[in-house]
């Protein structure tokens, strides 16, 4: 894990190689491809299915994605950059805060969460990113973070 190198100049990076950058795995990967990437923005989308565990208990007969887990998602293709930069390889990322989250529209089985991630500023082992999760290009998420970068 960690030691992909993350080249997407024009190419998508599918869920074989976000496993290789990326520690989680089911049921806590949330990011199933990342389409775009340049130094200070990522984009990644997340197929929200019925079939997620979540959709379980939250809610039975009206299944809303918790925004605690779309917020996950969010850092996770974040993650996916940051932990490939060659300083943050092998590391993990911690989560310092979350700011200004706002939740705009419930997430369905169905939508496909189109997430992009700003950095915002990088100092030391720590980075500010803002955040936003779309759907049918309508934001549904928005929240800017903080992580840190640590060595398990």
């Amino acid at each position: 894990m960690g030691n992909a190198e993350l080249n997407v100049k024009g190419k998508p990076l599918d869920i074989n190689m976000i496993q290789k950058i990326l520690p989680h795995r089911y049921p806590f990967l949330l990011v199933d491809r990342i389409i775009e990437s340049t130094d200070k923005k990522i984009v990644g989308l997340k197929n929200v299915t019925i079939n997620e565990p979540f959709f379980q208990g939250h809610f039975p007969g009206h299944p809303i994605m918790p925004g605690v887990l779309i917020l996950e998602a969010m850092a996770q293709v974040g993650g996916v950059g940051a932990l490939n930069l060659p300083e943050n390889r092998g590391k993990l990322a911690y989560f310092l805060s979350i700011k200004e989250a706002k939740f705009r529209k419930p997430v369905v089985p169905g939508d496909q969460l189109i997430i992009e991630v700003e950095i915002l500023k990088t100092k030391l082992s720590v980075m500010q990113v803002k955040a936003t999760a779309k759907v049918d290009g309508g934001v549904v998420t928005e929240a800017e973070m903080m992580f840190a970068f640590v060595t398990p």
